[in-house]
């Protein structure tokens, strides 16, 4: 609170609050003294203070009678300015319009009920709240509702809101009002600061933020691509250091700051992209770039057409025949269009040779028709048909040309085509030709065998008896080396699927550990944000407030509810032990009865007298039966006694038979306003 809105509330705001507060002490109180019967006289000496102090309310304020000892006993009248005034203190711009006196007319009651009733609503009120609340209320809703709003009261001391300010503490609040307001405001860059913060924070040493262009190689290893020859033989020997790329040195801390947020940006669009439509699209990342690629390149075509279009037709509607004829002729002049020589094969000069025929062509019906230009005497619809013909004849010429490109594209892709197919005969013609070439050399040998046909015999019999040896052996080498060679490799093979099985079971834990993380990261940013707003709320309540009070009044709370507790224990056993006594003596009288019963019965049949007896004791047992009966409905009937005078308290809690009286004197207020009305209106 600066300096200047403490001077504001020294008067009546102040006077308020002090005599709100009280009446929250006198809420609270009367909750304590309704909580229990047994409560201690040090909460009930707290509430008759708090009374105390409501009674002793500011000047402008209603007097509290000295009869006046709970919330119960609050009229209608005084709950009015209880919750007008502390509506004042919470939100002033709520209860700024609204009387903190009762009206007398009826219908100014109800809407100033209304009124209060929504302001208190807007503050955050969430019980059930109307008009009846504050015009015919009762002690339960009055009393949540007052405490509802001292809780909603700015955290003041009343001692420190009577006394009057110096000058210094005025200065030192004043102070530290302005140095709290400064270490809130976040660090701004200088050259973001608006010129307040400017006066505030130094930018002696600051610089304007200017960012340019920096080359990064955007391959890495880390990305598992890898990097062109090319690529890395510029980065290596040509490409500049980052700190040196920039004209100025006071240009990298901003160009790598710029350069770090696009690509920062850049990922983050791409993975909300990816996951909101690539996945959708069931293609793979190549596939769904490229599908991407051709529709920007086609969307770019399709602007661009647009635009010259577009363009030629504002050309042609604003153009005057002069600015056409000049065009005609810079079309007609090319400078140095002919002087340049360009190396190409012969299907490249040839179509050069024809294109440029045509565009001569072209430029030569182009500057005739410039020259057939009509005079500046001919009417203007004139020259705009004709320039309407000349623009359609252009068009249909630009037409066949592009069906030529065409054309002659289809024909590039059919020489392709043929070239490849050539291409292919002649590799199949050269392997052929591979063969037949060692075919031919074995014949040839043969050939040169064939004169001592005996000893080449026999020397081919023993290189070929050599040949088989030699394989056999081979062969068992083979066997040898093939058996642990066979075993090592299902051996790998089965390590193999194993680790894949582990590493897709890894693979699954590591996502599930990602997720875990980014739930974590939320969970702790929620948390650090409520722990700031905690730290705050802690540093603007009040560190003067005594605990020994609160202390104090807790420990007599807690008192009381052990020795209710012991009380309530006690008790429970008392008629856990009566039942039991209850049980027993039931179970004794049927046993006996039992007994008796038996032992009269045998002698019943043999005496006269002793079979009235018998009746006599069957009758002294139905009636005894009767009477526990009766004794145990008298004690429900005084359980059901006892709850329906429970309810009756409960119910003249609410003050029923006083609002139905006043209910029923303010409707006959409301007829006699009405007549009234009526008879006003009659005599107008």
């Amino acid at each position: 609170m600066t300096a200047e809105h403490w001077v504001e509330r020294q008067d009546k705001p102040a006077n308020q609050l002090v005599w709100v507060r009280q009446l929250g002490c006198s809420a609270h109180g009367g909750a304590e003294e309704r909580c229990s019967r047994g409560t201690s006289s040090a909460l009930i000496c707290i509430s008759r203070v708090g009374l105390n102090e409501v009674k002793s309310c500011p000047r402008d304020s209603r007097e509290v009678g000295e009869e006046v000892q709970s919330v119960k006993q609050f009229s209608s009248e005084l709950i009015v300015e209880a919750v007008v005034r502390c509506l004042r203190v919470i939100e002033p711009s709520l209860a700024n319009g609204l009387s903190h006196i009762l009206p007398p007319g009826m219908s100014a009651r109800f809407r100033l009920g209304m009124s209060l009733a929504q302001a208190c609503q807007d503050v955050g009120y969430k019980g059930e709240i109307g008009y009846q609340t504050f015009l015919y209320s009762n002690e339960p809703e009055i009393r949540a509702l007052l405490m509802f709003l001292v809780e909603k009261l700015p955290r003041e001391s009343s001692e420190s809101s009577d006394q009057p300010a110096g000058k210094s503490v005025l200065l030192q609040r004043s102070i530290a009002s302005k140095i709290k307001s400064q270490l809130a405001v976040p660090w701004i860059p200088p050259s973001c600061r608006v010129p307040f913060l400017c006066k505030h924070q130094n930018s002696d040493l600051a610089h304007g933020f200017h960012a340019q262009h920096l080359s990064i190689p955007q391959t890495t290893v880390l990305s598992g691509k890898k990097i062109p020859k090319e690529v890395k033989e510029y980065c290596e020997k040509y490409l500049l250091p980052v700190t040196a790329q920039p004209s100025q040195h006071a240009f990298l801390c901003a160009s790598l700051l710029e350069r770090n947020s696009a690509d920062i940006s850049a990922v983050q669009e791409w993975e909300s992209e990816w996951n909101s439509q690539g996945l959708a699209s069931r293609l793979s990342i190549d596939e769904y770039k490229s599908r991407k690629r051709q529709r920007l390149q086609k969307r770019l075509h399709d602007q661009l057409r647009h635009a010259v279009q577009q363009n030629q037709e504002n050309q042609h509607t604003s153009r005057s025949s002069s600015d056409l004829a000049d065009l005609l002729k810079s079309f007609g002049a090319g400078p140095c269009g002919h002087e340049i020589l360009v190396k190409g094969t012969r299907f490249t000069h040839t179509e050069k040779f024809t294109f440029t025929q045509e565009s001569e062509k072209m430029v030569q019906q182009m500057q005739a028709a410039a020259d057939c230009l009509p005079s500046s005497k001919q009417s203007e619809k004139e020259v705009q048909a004709r320039q309407e013909e000349e623009v359609t004849g252009l068009q249909q010429q630009i037409e066949d040309i592009a069906v030529k490109i065409e054309e002659v594209s289809l024909d590039i892709k059919k020489l392709t085509l043929s070239v490849m197919q050539a291409s292919d005969e002649i590799h199949q013609k050269q392997l052929e030709n591979e063969e037949k070439s060692g075919s031919v050399q074995v014949k040839s040998k043969t050939v040169e065998l064939l004169p001592d046909a005996e000893n080449n015999l026999g020397k081919l019999q023993v290189l070929v008896d050599n040949s088989a040896k030699r394989i056999v052996n081979l062969a068992s080498q083979w066997e040898k080396h093939r058996a642990p060679l066979i075993k090592e490799h299902r051996q790998l093979k089965e390590l193999c699927g194993n680790k894949e099985l582990e590493s897709s079971r890894k693979v699954s834990e590591i996502k599930g550990l990602h997720e875990k993380i980014r739930q974590s990261a939320d969970e702790a940013k929620k948390k650090e944000e409520l722990y700031k707003q905690l730290v705050t709320e802690y540093e603007n309540l009040p560190k003067d407030v005594s605990r020994l009070a609160y202390t104090q009044r807790i420990l007599e709370i807690v008192g009381n509810i052990k020795k209710q507790k012991e009380e309530i224990t006690k008790i429970l056993s008392d008629t856990k032990d009566l039942q039991k006594e209850i049980n027993n003596l039931t179970g004794k009288l049927d046993r006996t009865f039992a007994v008796t019963d038996e032992l009269v019965f045998k002698d019943a049949k043999r005496d006269e007298s002793v079979r009235k007896a018998y009746k006599y004791l069957a009758a002294l047992h139905e009636n005894c039966t009767q009477l526990i009966q009766t004794i145990e409905d008298t004690g429900t009937i005084m359980r059901e006694i006892r709850d329906l005078e429970e309810q009756i308290d409960t119910e003249n809690g609410k003050k029923t038979v006083s609002n139905l009286e006043k209910i029923l004197s303010d409707y006959k207020a409301i007829r006699q306003e009405n007549s009234v009305l009526a008879a006003n209106i009659r005599d107008a």
